[in-house]
């Protein structure tokens, strides 16, 4: 696919995208029910923002750097998390098994979405809370981080599409700052999502 080298990005000693959690996942932390999932989670700055609030957090990311130093960001900030590298196109977690799911800027190709997000719904619990937020196809060009390419970005159609069995709290493209490291910085052109299945 044509992402990044994810392992060389990581591998400076600064954080790519920061140590502060997402904003957007920020303000909405408090609907998450225990334990969560966290997909792509990188350098691990969402993950340890979840485990701050008391919440088992379980990251997983194709990067064994990006996770290393998630794993070294917890240690010092005196929470746990627990991790796994693994490849989000044979990723298969355990039914039933999560309150909560997270994907921030996890940008697949629609070929993996289309066999991930129907597993990610079957391992939230009922009543469990994806928080998703994601370039928008119409960041393209705009310079302020993200994919180039089409398939990795969503639009608010694709949610409606792909995220089936789930009930909407949220869905919006919005534009706000997006202030997270030195690759994501700038007005960007975002999809939020919260959606919530069913009791």
């Amino acid at each position: 696919m044509s992402q990044p080298d994810w392992n060389a990005r990581y591998s400076a000693s600064e954080f790519a995208y920061g140590t502060e959690p997402n904003s957007f996942l920020k303000q909405h932390a408090d609907l998450l029910l225990d334990p969560v999932l966290s997909i792509a989670e990188g350098e691990g700055r969402n993950a340890v923002f979840l485990a701050s609030k008391g919440l088992r957090v379980h990251a997983v990311d194709n990067s064994s750097v990006g996770l290393a130093k998630a794993a070294k960001l917890a240690a010092d900030r005196k929470v746990d998390i627990t991790t796994e590298v693994t490849d989000l196109q044979n990723f298969t977690p355990e039914p039933n098994a999560y309150g909560g799911v997270v994907s921030i800027y996890a940008h697949l190709p629609s070929s993996i979405r289309a066999k991930l997000y129907p597993l990610l719904v079957k391992t939230m619990r009922p009543g469990g809370i994806l928080i998703l937020e994601s370039y928008s196809e119409n960041q393209r060009g705009r310079g302020t981080g993200g994919p180039s390419d089409p398939d990795l970005l969503l639009t608010c159609g694709k949610v409606e599409k792909e995220w089936v069995g789930l009930e909407t709290i949220l869905l919006q493209e919005t534009e706000r700052e997006v202030l997270e490291g030195k690759f994501h910085t700038g007005l960007a052109s975002v999809i939020q999502y919260i959606g919530k299945k069913s009791s």
